[in-house]
């Protein structure tokens, strides 16, 4: 085989080349502290380092958004903690107008009071997050979500709830829109309400009520009516009797009927009657607004006494609604602490994957640097030596 002396210096100098970038690679890992810093070093371990960086970033990013809703979350159990202690304050309040002593100059006075605490509610309805978002507007977190129009508040938020990611396929609601909050609240017990008519003339007032066998209750409505101060009579939707009996005006008692029963106390006047019918909706405002006019009803009275008891269930339910939002608050932020440590596990194990994939082995490569420098300096001297051999030399 023939071999030329140009063929042998391209050869060693080509072998010279691929030592030096050898050497480069190599000093470029030491200097990085990474195996691979281009796809062509492992094309395989590469698509692998990509896929377990892309999973760490979205780990992290849970992490930032879980942070974010337990601060929102937290700000909003608070403001709905301050908005319980208002319709608490509320409630002594209704108690002590109750009360037979009162004149109409103090509940008128306690009424005062109530309007000041109204006033208080909507500002905590209006409350904002550490972002300057509205907490109780829905999707509409730029807009003022309750409003005084006409004596009356109005809700301009919309009934969304925005949600956030926290983990793979988790989306957690990061608050509550304030149509479900404040506006639609169960009236009477939850169940069913009672409503004294406004024509009755006896003093009968309607006290507490309850459901005693929920398999007999239908859901219809039905009417109490007095056929005399000791005898009533129960009427369904149509107008048929469907319960009746006597009633002692000095004693009191429960009227029960279909798996319920009304407290009754006074004497009621023959045509007296009570509705009796199933839970509507009504808003916080509006309960403390009619508690408002009931105060200020001059001489007060049974229906001054009816209305405030009417009104009372009602506050009563919107306390039990603020409770169960706060308990669903609560349970938000337990799983977003549960998937917080889940997350905080994952991404310690996406790490210490890609480290494996990706992170320089450090006595490997001195020792391969080493090698290469060694095996340079041989080619390097061999190179030295072959490039002074020729034809002219021999016969020189």
């Amino acid at each position: 085989m023939r071999i030329s002396t140009s063929w042998m210096q391209q050869a060693a100098v080509s072998t010279m080349l691929n030592g030096q970038g050898d050497m480069a690679d190599t000093q470029n890992q030491l200097n990085t502290g990474k195996r691979i810093n281009q796809p062509s070093d492992d094309p395989v371990g590469a698509a692998r380092a990509l896929e377990l960086s892309h999973m760490t970033a979205d780990s992290a990013q849970y992490q930032r958004n879980i942070a974010s809703a337990n601060a929102r979350l937290g700000i909003e159990d608070q403001s709905l903690s301050s908005s319980t202690d208002v319709l608490n304050r509320v409630r002594t309040l209704v108690l002590q107008g109750s009360n037979g002593s009162q004149t109409d100059q103090t509940r008128g006075d306690i009424a005062t009071e109530l309007t000041q605490l109204r006033q208080q509610l909507l500002g905590l309805a209006n409350a904002k997050d550490g972002q300057g978002d509205y907490l109780y507007a829905g999707n509409q977190t730029g807009t003022e979500p309750f409003a005084w129009q006409n004596n009356a508040v109005s809700y301009l938020g919309d009934n969304g709830q925005r949600m956030v990611a926290a983990g793979p396929g988790m989306q957690v609601a990061t608050g509550d829109p304030g149509s479900a909050v404040f506006m639609r609240v169960p009236t009477g017990n939850g169940t069913f309400a009672v409503q004294a008519a406004g024509g009755n003339t006896g003093t009968a007032v309607a006290g507490s009520s309850n459901v005693t066998d929920r398999t007999a209750w239908d859901g219809g409505s039905y009417t109490i009516a007095f056929t005399a101060a000791n005898t009533y009579a129960v009427h369904d939707a149509s107008g048929a009797t469907i319960s009746g009996g006597s009633y002692d005006p000095s004693a009191g008692g429960n009227i029960s009927f279909r798996g319920v029963q009304v407290a009754m106390s006074g004497t009621p006047a023959v045509g007296d009657n009570f509705a009796v019918a199933p839970s509507g909706q009504q808003d916080i405002f509006t309960t403390m607004t009619n508690i408002i006019g009931a105060l200020r009803t001059p001489g007060g009275g049974s229906a001054m006494q009816n209305s405030l008891n009417t009104q009372f269930s009602n506050l009563d339910q919107s306390i039990d609604t603020l409770s169960q939002t706060r308990a669903g608050i609560g349970a938000r932020m337990n799983a977003l602490d549960q998937q917080s440590a889940l997350n905080g596990d994952l991404s310690l194990q996406y790490k210490t994957a890609l480290s494996d994939v990706q992170d320089l082995d450090y006595y490997d490569a001195i020792s391969r640097l080493s090698l290469q420098s060694t095996t340079l300096q041989a080619a390097q001297m061999t190179f030295s030596k072959v490039q002074q051999s020729s034809l002219f030399s021999y016969l020189r």
